[in-house]
């Protein structure tokens, strides 16, 4: 069976997101909730979408694309309220990102040759 990478990141960004959320809930709980939300949601959209074809495909991983720039968001805005050490934040921002650059690719594929 053929790996799928970007699934494998997003678990990753998941497991990262995990420690971020403990320290986030200390703070404000509705942020961590949101968090755990948008992680799961990049997560499973991804997943669900690898099986699908056609509009339902694009659709979930617009779906993932946006919960992962939502993740990356609300990590930067944990360390702009000093919540978050710098180097877990930037570390879990970047997961993020990339996981939105991956899943962005994905739902806006290349047309024609």
């Amino acid at each position: 069976m053929k790996k799928f990478e970007a699934l494998d990141l997003a678990l990753e960004l998941v497991r990262a997101l995990g420690p971020a959320i403990e320290i986030i809930r200390r703070h404000d709980r509705n942020m961590a909730s949101q968090l755990r939300n948008a992680g799961t949601s990049a997560v499973s959209c991804l997943a669900e979408g690898s099986k699908r074809a056609g509009g339902d495909r694009l659709h979930l991983y617009r779906t993932s694309c946006g919960s992962a720039a939502e993740v990356a968001v609300q990590i930067q805005v944990a360390a702009a309220w000093g919540w978050l050490p710098e180097p877990m934040a930037a570390s879990v921002a970047d997961l993020a990102d990339r996981l939105t650059a991956i899943t962005w690719r994905l739902a806006h594929p290349r047309r024609g040759g």
